[in-house]
């Protein structure tokens, strides 16, 4: 059987996809591997309706009541290749099983690459943390670190007085110029410029000169890598951020090869579960109109 659409990721954005075209009763696959980028934390904030829910709950009541349509498949595991084009696209999951379909739709993730520094990854969505907006409000006001990875640290180091009491870690990824130095002394932000040994305790950063400074959270700046090896060959262009490697797309989520969408954190620089769930629902839409309409 040919599909109408595969989804290549079962995450926010991919199940999002999947109920707009499956509410079109169109014949739909889903390949997921289960890697959720959040999978990390243990709660999940800033989605409306969603707010303080666990990662694997959210998933796993979406996944039921997307399977509730007759005209979804869906199979657990890793597209390995993706190759074919418009109208004839082929996917081949881990174990050799090859899926046909006539439109895709890349909801697959990216990864996050962490700066190199002891203690942090394993700290990773519990006490250090990415968007302000989704864990910045759970640190109550507290003491945040600010570990600097590029120059983009410079917005955490503004934004997040809003959330409790700031220091900026340079750790010489990033000196900040007289300018931007008067712009975080405004914004009551201290900045640290001795270098980084590790993180321990909760959140607690020690220095190598010996200091340990006791922090409630930390946020960072990881960059985003795609993993999926498939996607360049495909013709998908890609699109250099200060942020990392995205898909590029266009307002209706539609890639550089025709018939190829792509939606969440993979297509854009900076993301959200609720920003996840609208790029999918758009891509999910495009990829319909896309099937009733092929010669616009």
């Amino acid at each position: 059987m040919t599909y109408d659409v595969i989804i290549i990721g079962g995450s926010y954005a991919g199940l999002s996809a999947a109920l707009q075209l499956g509410r079109a009763r169109r014949r739909v696959l889903v390949v997921d591997a289960g890697n959720r980028r959040n999978r990390f934390t243990s709660h999940s904030h800033g989605f409306l309706g969603q707010d303080g829910k666990a990662p694997g709950e959210i998933v796993a009541e979406a996944r039921r009541q997307i399977e509730a349509y007759e005209t979804i498949d869906w199979i657990d595991g890793l597209a390995g290749n993706v190759s074919g084009a418009f109208d004839a696209f082929e996917v081949e999951i881990d174990g050799g099983e090859r899926k046909t379909g006539r439109r895709l739709v890349i909801a697959a993730g990216v990864t996050d690459d962490l700066p190199p520094i002891p203690g942090l990854h394993e700290r990773w969505g519990q006490s250090v943390f990415h968007c302000p907006y989704c864990h910045g409000y759970e640190l109550n006001q507290g003491r945040i670190g600010v570990i600097a990875a590029s120059a983009l640290a410079i917005h955490h180091g503004l934004m997040l007085p809003d959330w409790g009491t700031t220091t900026l870690f340079t750790n010489g990824a990033f000196v900040p110029d007289q300018e931007q130095r008067a712009h975080l002394a405004a914004r009551g932000t201290d900045v640290e410029e001795g270098s980084i040994q590790g993180i321990a305790g909760t959140a607690d950063v020690v220095l190598t000169d010996g200091r340990r400074l006791a922090m409630d959270g930390l946020f960072t700046q990881p960059t985003l890598r795609i993993s999926a090896s498939w996607i360049e060959p495909l013709g998908c262009s890609l699109e250099e951020t200060p942020m990392g490697t995205t898909i590029r797309t266009d307002a209706m989520k539609q890639t550089t090869t025709r018939g190829v969408f792509a939606c969440g954190d993979i297509a854009r620089p900076a993301g959200s579960v609720a920003l996840a769930v609208g790029d999918g629902a758009m891509a999910g839409a495009a990829a319909h109109r896309s099937l009733m309409f092929p010669d616009l």
